[in-house]
């Protein structure tokens, strides 16, 4: 039932923070500073108790073999790109991985997580992407499986040696509305350029819950006064990946962000969960 996974997702609040550690899925060394050990990775962060771990099929078993009934729950990653270099390679390709909803119900997991990638000068890339959610969202109707569709607008590679995201919310705002057309049931967005503009991406997905990507990793202080924000701006949530698992203290990290994302904790009071 997709309410029931639903409700394994959104806290008591009503909001989510989703902890992704699903970086080494992409084959890119800089990704996997912070995760070299995933099985230690893994459990450090679910005894932090986040609503929620994004991991691939992989090692999402290291998530699931925690005893108890209170871990986090599980959101699959379900797609590989290989966009993520200092230099694009000469055939760009977005697969899917196989038979990925039932994947996802083997391994119990609440949500299954699929990107839709737009980068200059690439329509096969794009066109791929389209294909996977389709035959996605075919599935998750069939198993009650929610889908969290990840629209990522890109910069250039070559523009800043690797891969970065393009925060111009006139090209934002379209491909979450896609998203939420081709049948999401969250959607996982980028924060734009100006953040007091966020409300503007939280109507344009139709009423459907919002979490943001977290991006590179910054300041403590840049992230979680972000963080305030985007919460203030009607965004139901986060999915924070190297702020987090490259932080020295990762479950401190977590506790902060969760104090502002569920109990609306101020930035100080955040920021104290830190020292």
């Amino acid at each position: 039932m997709k309410l029931a996974r639903i409700n394994r997702l959104f806290g008591k609040s009503g909001n989510c923070f989703d902890v992704a550690i699903d970086h080494g899925m992409f084959n890119e060394r800089s990704f996997l500073d912070g995760i070299e050990n995933m099985s230690s990775a893994v459990k450090v962060i679910a005894a932090a108790k986040p609503d929620a771990i994004q991991l691939p099929p992989g090692t999402a078993p290291l998530l699931q073999s925690i005893p108890g009934k209170d871990r986090p729950a599980l959101v699959l990653r379900t797609d590989i790109a290989n966009i993520y270099g200092a230099k694009l390679p000469s055939h760009l390709f977005s697969e899917s991985i196989a038979n990925p909803v039932e994947q996802a119900v083997t391994l119990d997991a609440a949500c299954v997580v699929v990107n839709l990638l737009e980068l200059p000068n690439q329509p096969e890339l794009y066109q791929a992407c389209v294909k996977n959610i389709n035959a996605l969202k075919r599935e998750c109707e069939i198993y009650g499986m929610p889908l969290m569709v990840e629209p990522l607008v890109m910069q250039d590679n070559s523009a800043r040696g690797g891969y970065m995201v393009d925060g111009d919310i006139d090209k934002i705002l379209p491909m979450v509305r896609q998203a939420a057309e081709l049948g999401a049931d969250i959607i996982k967005a980028d924060p734009c350029d100006d953040v007091f503009e966020y409300h503007r991406i939280i109507e344009i997905a139709q009423g459907l819950p919002v979490l943001v990507r977290g991006g590179g990793r910054v300041s403590d202080e840049e992230i979680v006064t972000r963080t305030k924000e985007l919460m203030k701006q009607g965004a139901r949530g986060i999915v924070y990946g190297r702020n987090v698992i490259q932080h020295d203290s990762p479950a401190g990290m977590t506790n902060a962000l969760m104090a502002v994302v569920h109990d609306g904790a101020s930035v100080e009071e955040a920021l104290k969960f830190l020292v």
